[in-house]
């Protein structure tokens, strides 16, 4: 499956929903915080293989602002296996920095700092950044952005006029909780659901989406690099059309 890889056309940022690991705990009778176990398993699989690969960013979806709906014994589990499963190997090994995008101030004490003191002692990475989306949503995000924009707006004391022509595409993503990278290319959800959660969706305006039936705890190397392979094989337009795109490749060519 690598050889099949264009390794000059990797994404620069893959997102990922990483579904399954209820279903697929339920599938062997066992309890669904043995299938999230299992799913930080895949984790440390996927995200070896990304800096493998050359990927700059991988944005994973944790835990949604909708999952604190969730029983609390699952809530629970959940949060310790945060505190567990942040160990220094998975990023002093593969030279990995780590990030949290969220609503942070929402997790339990223990937690915020454990996060805290990941990303402090991973600052200095540089292969590749792993953003976790934990106790995040698109909704969420929007929100407290247009909030921000409007009380600076207020301290400034600008007028209707002002804003009208100050807010804009890019005001809005300088204040959204990615603003330190680049959209996503390609976004992966595993477990057969075929639709976005309220994940990145701002960010996903032009990013091309791959579905997959297969569970998270068993999403491997070999599954990552046939998401891949879809995305290098469709042409990104963003807006323009087929033969814009091919005369706008010819001249790249001719140029090299």
């Amino acid at each position: 499956m690598t050889k099949e890889l264009d390794m000059n056309r990797i994404p620069e940022h893959i997102a990922i929903i990483m579904d399954g690991n209820g279903r697929w705990a339920a599938e062997r009778g066992k309890d669904r915080s043995y299938g999230h176990q299992a799913g930080v398993d895949a984790v440390r699989r996927i995200t070896s293989e990304c800096t493998r690969l050359g990927v700059k960013y991988l944005t994973l979806y944790t835990f949604s602002t909708e999952n604190w709906n969730r029983p609390e014994t699952e809530i629970a589990a959940l949060m310790g296996l945060v505190l567990t499963s942040l160990e220094d190997e998975i990023f002093m090994k593969n030279n990995v920095r780590f990030l949290v995008i969220g609503d942070m101030e929402r997790l339990p004490e223990k937690v915020q700092e454990k996060l805290k003191e990941t990303m402090a002692h991973t600052a200095n990475n540089t292969t590749m950044t792993m953003v976790v989306a934990l106790s995040y949503s698109s909704r969420w995000e929007i929100t407290k952005a247009c909030r921000e924009i409007a009380i600076e707006m207020v301290k400034q004391g600008k007028s209707i006029e002002d804003i009208n022509s100050l807010i804009t595409e890019d005001t809005l993503t300088e204040h959204m909780e990615t603003k330190f990278m680049p959209d996503p290319e390609l976004l992966i959800r595993t477990g057969g659901e075929l639709r976005i959660s309220n994940y990145l969706l701002w960010q996903i305006a032009y990013t091309e989406l791959y579905f997959c039936d297969t569970y998270w705890p068993d999403f491997s190397e070999d599954d990552l690099h046939r998401a891949i392979i879809s995305y290098q094989s469709r042409q990104r337009r963003f807006g323009k059309t087929e033969a814009q795109i091919e005369k706008e490749i010819n001249q790249k060519e001719q140029k090299k």
